[in-house]
């Protein structure tokens, strides 16, 4: 059914936009990790406001995404029940003080230092504007492979950081998945083209979106109490990973 609803796309970089597009919406929906500041900005200039794909502190505000720390101890338990036991992780920093302050490292921390395996040679992040590209993952590969003992397994923030490690792995003739195996999030279109097939997780970007527009309609019409939403997601099995068919049919 369509809204008829009429819509208007607003980006910001360093600086934020001219308040007056949103003073002038009827409701806003702002997609992505946004800071305290950037969240006082938008109630300050919003009437109706939802985030998608992100879940600000506090109850004040409706909110659409997808668990990211439990889909990180998802992949997580089941790589090691694959018999991966030395997994490294490359991600962001959402701080330069705060080197696992973001939700997937975090969960990886938290999860190796329940199976006391954590290691610090294996958990590389940092702060940084590419965060999310494939330069960032093969710039920072190599930090990951000059530790002491290899990974067996290493997870991504993202598939474009992944893009890059697999890159850095090629380069220092690893095979992937036989020396060591990739996993990653988002499920981008390129994953399944990747030699080898990348291991994923499709977080549902089409649900967040759908039920982030259902979200501000109901504003709109009236709901005073916020909502949070947390939609599942699911691993996508390829051949980066050992055991694929097994993991399929368990």
């Amino acid at each position: 059914m369509s809204l008829k609803i009429e819509t208007i796309k607003v980006y910001h970089t360093v600086s934020m936009p001219d308040p007056t597009l949103l003073q002038s919406a009827d409701g806003v929906i702002a997609i992505g990790i946004h800071s305290t500041a950037e969240i006082d900005w938008l109630r300050e200039h919003c009437r109706h406001l939802v985030f998608a794909d992100f879940a600000p502190p506090g109850d004040e505000f409706d909110s659409v995404g997808s668990d990211l720390r439990t889909a990180t101890r998802k992949m997580l338990n089941a790589l090691n029940d694959m018999g991966y036991k030395r997994i490294g992780f490359v991600g962001w920093a959402e701080s330069a003080d705060e080197p696992y302050s973001e939700t997937r490292c975090r969960a990886y921390v938290e999860w190796s230092r329940e199976f006391a395996t954590f290691d610090p040679s294996r958990c590389i992040t940092e702060h940084s504007m590419d965060r999310t590209t494939e330069e960032f993952g093969h710039r920072l590969a190599p930090r990951l492979l000059s530790s002491p003992e290899l990974p067996d397994a290493i997870l991504t923030s993202n598939d474009n950081i992944a893009v890059g490690i697999y890159r850095a792995l090629h380069e220092r003739g690893l095979r992937i998945p036989d020396d060591i195996a990739v996993a990653s999030f988002n499920d981008i279109s390129v994953a399944q083209f990747l030699n080898p097939p990348l291991t994923t997780i499709r977080l549902p970007a089409e649900e967040i979106g759908k039920t982030a527009v259902n979200l501000l309609v109901e504003r709109l019409g009236g709901r005073d109490l916020s909502r949070h939403i947390s939609i599942a997601n699911r691993i996508i099995w390829r051949r980066s990973t050992h055991a694929v068919q097994a993991m399929k049919s368990g």
